[in-house]
């Protein structure tokens, strides 16, 4: 693994491509994919958007809030957003261009706007995810209108409304529990689809992409290859260390994390790499009141960059 492993991978994700990182041990590949991060478009910028907005950002999406109202759509309203737009929603959505990739929330102020955002984008690129809030009453009579109107039944279908896992939510802050819940079920079937090739884990952390792309002196890549039992973190978790034992990323924290930080610090500067085991089934683990019982094969390698 080089530095240039992860100058490509950093490439290709603001490229909106899935890169991959490929390694082969013991006769097996495991191959760790990169999500780009994916964006998410809120339509309205109500009560419901602010926590949304948020918790999404959390989750790796990069969020766009659009509402037609100054005090409503501004950065002060929603500092995780990357991007806010005040404009009518049917500017607004011609101006973003939706993609194929995107993620859509309608969660509009009332029926009007949401059969004006659905109009549009029925009429353009379909977006990975399409969802829209509402009653069951509500939903099912605008979506019966639009039919009526001759949009794609099968576009129709595809909307998920009411909007978000039943979870039987009431404030809305849980409301976007349910809608975040939903978005990371929807990301996530990718990568069940593709799991005979790829390790579990695929967020992407650029802060430990960059660490590991550009920064120079000793340091180490720490990746999950396999895990069982109950454990913090899945395979495909990834981990950049630096010469002072300081991380970016986690493979878990805890003693077990600290243990292949020690172990890291002693490969740097050898141009060698390692398996460690960890194991949190013992009577050590048991001792540090560690609440996980599982085991984890970390592949460590020096990625050291000397000037």
């Amino acid at each position: 693994m080089t530095n240039l492993d992860f100058q490509e991978i950093l490439d290709g994700l603001s490229r909106g491509e899935t890169p991959r990182l490929t390694r082969t041990l013991e006769g097996r590949s495991y191959t760790r994919v990169f999500l780009p991060e994916n964006r998410l478009i809120l339509l309205g910028g109500g009560h419901i958007a602010q926590p949304l907005c948020a918790m999404a950002a959390m989750l790796d999406f990069a969020v766009t809030v659009v509402d037609d109202r100054i005090t409503f759509a501004n950065s002060e309203r929603f500092p995780r957003a990357a991007q806010v737009v005040c404009n009518s929603f049917g500017k607004a959505i011609a101006g973003l261009q939706v993609r194929a990739g995107d993620y859509v929330c309608v969660i509009t102020r009332g029926h009007r706007w949401d059969g004006e955002c659905l109009r549009q984008l029925l009429s353009g690129t379909f977006p990975t995810y399409l969802g829209m809030i509402g009653s069951r009453r509500r939903v099912k009579g605008l979506l019966d209108l639009l039919a009526e109107e001759g949009f794609d039944a099968e576009k129709l279908a595809r909307i998920h409304a009411p909007i978000g896992l039943a979870i039987n939510a009431q404030t809305p802050a849980e409301i976007a529990v349910s809608i975040c819940a939903e978005l990371v079920a929807h990301r996530r079937a990718y990568v069940r689809k593709d799991r005979d090739i790829t390790l579990d884990q695929t967020n992407t952390d650029y802060t430990m992409l960059r660490f590991l792309a550009e920064s120079t002196g000793p340091k180490a890549c720490a990746l999950v290859l396999s895990s069982t039992g109950s454990t913090p973190v899945k395979s495909g978790a990834i981990m950049g260390i630096d010469y002072l034992g300081r991380g970016y990323g986690t493979i878990g924290g805890g003693c077990s994390e600290a243990a292949v930080m020690s172990r890291a610090r002693k490969l740097m500067g050898t141009g060698g790499s390692c398996l460690v085991e960890v194991d949190m089934t013992n009577e050590v683990a048991e001792s540090e009141g560690m609440v996980c019982g599982g085991t984890m094969r970390v592949l460590l390698e020096d990625v050291s960059r000397i000037k």
